[in-house]
């Protein structure tokens, strides 16, 4: 029995849906990382001049594999930005 199955090779087209509030994105400053067996947390901040605390703009929650893809990606793109 034939299965139909993607080509191995063929890239996948993502579609991204978002509203726009998300689209405008959010401005951060500052970034913390912590992290356990199983996950690691990326918290991205806004600090203003000459105050003492730091605004949460955004929380990501991460595995592993993925936090690893990540930091490749930054260091591809960094790479090219310079």
């Amino acid at each position: 029995m034939a299965e139909n199955k993607p080509e191995a090779n063929k890239p996948m087209q993502l579609q991204v849906e978002m509203d726009d509030a998300t689209a405008q994105g959010s401005y951060a400053n500052l970034a913390g990382v912590t992290h356990s067996e199983t996950e690691f947390i990326f918290d991205f901040l806004f600090l203003q001049p000459n105050q003492p605390k730091a605004k949460l703009r955004a929380r990501v929650i991460s595995s592993p594999v993925h936090t690893k893809r990540f930091v490749m990606a930054l260091l591809e793109n960094l790479k090219r930005y310079e």
